[in-house]
């Protein structure tokens, strides 16, 4: 199968690697597993958001938003201390978001696989885990962005590599990535260009786990890994030996962003946008990206269905 037509599905673009993630080492930041969270930002009622509620929609649950969460990954989400509770940055943006809509939040952990449908049949209201705008993903959902969607080159800290910005830079390297992703298409594109101009393509490498694939990094047997910066900058911050060395958009040369996903014509986007920059202009928004360390990712102002990733 190309990689055309694994990448750009409906699902394609998200993060498809899902191992929990911890790293230890005595400078690493302690991070809250509690399932009670009491340090996530809370957020008053935004009367101007709820009025854009429509009158006839219908709730997954009367009196919640329903979110979809994928535990995976910090800093997006994992399952806290009590093994069935979401935590991370993405249920934080969701608390915030129902917070503004007068809402309870409950939170439904599913597989990156099953948010489409899940979402479509009304099992849940919104999907909030790293959903990139796609003009694709366009024609079956609503979107309410609140997130740049970087990539990030991470290498080993006593690596030599100082900068990756451009193809040139990986001619000859081995660089890990994950396989079906956007990232994935960005090196094989970079590859092409690459020989196109008769330099060294670069060894592109896959690891289903991730213990492995940072074990691979940090002895050599890779040279720079590809993927979402949010994970990578928090994995760095939380002292797994490894340094940023570039950062673009997830979209590249295209700028993409995450966002809030709805049903395509429920009505709840204009709603979800109008939280968001409520939250952004409060402060709170900052202060819930700045918890975990996704400050380099913040947009000054949400959007409803802005252009996306072109269609492949």
């Amino acid at each position: 199968m190309s990689y055309k037509t694994r990448l750009f599905s409906i699902v394609a673009g998200g993060l498809l690697s899902l191992s929990p993630v911890f790293a230890s080492s005595a400078h690493a930041q302690a991070v809250d597993l509690s399932p009670e969270q009491k340090g996530r930002v809370r957020a008053e009622k935004v009367q101007a958001a709820i009025d854009l509620l429509p009158e006839d929609y219908k709730f997954a649950n009367s009196g919640k938003l329903t979110v979809a969460s994928v535990p995976g990954n910090l800093p997006f989400a994992i399952y806290g201390n009590d093994t069935k509770t979401p935590v991370g940055a993405e249920p934080d943006v969701a608390q915030l978001v129902a917070d503004s809509l007068g809402l309870k939040l409950e939170l439904v952990p599913v597989a990156w696989a099953d948010w489409p449908l899940g979402l479509v049949s009304g099992r849940f209201d919104v999907v909030i885990h790293n959903v990139t705008v796609t003009e694709e993903r366009k024609e079956k959902l609503d979107f309410s962005t609140y997130r740049k969607d970087l990539l990030g080159f991470y290498v080993a800290n006593d690596s030599k590599i100082q900068s990756i910005g451009k193809p040139e830079d990986i001619a000859g390297l081995k660089v890990i990535v994950g396989a079906s992703t956007n990232q994935e298409q960005i090196l094989l594109r970079w590859n092409e260009a690459n020989v196109a101009k008769g330099l060294k393509p670069a060894e592109i490498q896959y690891y289903d786990d991730v213990v492995v694939q940072d074990l691979a990094l940090q002895s050599g047997r890779a040279d720079a890994y590809l993927g979402p910066n949010a994970i990578s900058a928090f994995k760095a911050s939380q002292g797994n030996k490894t340094r940023l060395v570039g950062t673009f958009s997830g979209g590249w040369p295209v700028t993409a962003e995450i966002a809030v996903a709805t049903r395509k014509g429920a009505g709840l986007a204009d709603a979800i946008t109008a939280a968001i920059n409520a939250q952004i202009d409060n402060g709170n928004y900052g202060k819930t990206l700045a918890r975990w360390n996704l400050s380099a990712e913040a947009i000054a102002k949400s959007q409803t269905n802005p252009p996306g990733l072109p269609k492949k």
